[in-house]
């Protein structure tokens, strides 16, 4: 059973140059960073560690570089994908829990969640999408996740391209193919060097806010109109 660890990486060296040395000490599986055309010495980074550096010729944010590293082990026949983000949140050690969750249940994905994180603010944010959606899911956001073969397949596809985000509109798409979600807790920590890429401004939030509605929206309506 062959498994990936995808990495989407936008300047992100520092958390990077302490992330992925720990990484290779706690897991043996393959590894591949996904470089959104990033600034900084973030491939640089990524290449003096002997791991897979994939670097995009087009910024394509934060799900875009997820699924072009979905669809590498889609085309390398990986049966297990394992995204984490590069900012140092989600612990290198926390990788065995999902892998644990993912074997003792019967389910498609496993998310590792961390409900503490959440400010207030979001918490109300996602209270409102799960009323909207219907989505029984603690932790909405959290890119920590195992995917495996089926939901590789889903999301390799071209209408995963359509998705800015890689939290609601992806479970969305999963669940309406008929996959199941588990959640696991784990630990994660703050970032550690930068600021959050979604949440870096209110106008970004705004955005997403917007964004996001309207894709649940779409969601109910084409559950109403089979």
């Amino acid at each position: 059973m062959k498994t990936l660890i995808v990495i989407p990486a936008f300047n992100e060296a520092e958390n990077l140059r302490v992330l992925l040395p720990k990484l290779k000490e706690v897991v043996s599986f393959d590894v591949v960073v996904v470089n959104d055309l990033s600034q900084d010495e973030t491939a640089e980074v990524v290449k003096s560690q002997g791991i897979k550096c994939l670097s995009l010729p087009i910024q394509l944010g934060a799900w875009g570089a997820t699924q072009t590293g979905i669809r590498y082990a889609m085309k390398h026949h990986y049966d297990h994908v394992i995204t984490m983000d590069a900012d140092g949140q989600h612990l290198p050690e926390e990788v065995h829990a999902l892998m644990d969750a993912y074997q003792q249940t019967p389910s498609d994905v496993v998310i590792g969640t961390f409900p503490a994180r959440l400010s207030r603010l979001k918490k109300l944010a996602w209270a409102f999408f799960k009323f909207l959606t219907l989505i029984k899911i603690e932790d909405l956001t959290s890119g920590f996740r195992l995917y495996n073969r089926k939901a590789i397949e889903v999301l390799s596809q071209r209408q995963a391209s359509l998705l800015d985000y890689q939290d609601v509109g992806v479970l969305l798409m999963l669940l309406k193919s008929g996959l199941t979600i588990v959640e696991v807790p784990v630990k994660m920590l703050n970032r550690n060097d930068g600021k959050s890429r979604v949440f870096s401004s209110w106008f970004v939030v705004l955005k997403y806010m917007l964004q996001t509605t309207t894709l649940c929206i779409a969601n109910i309506g084409a559950k109403q109109a089979k």
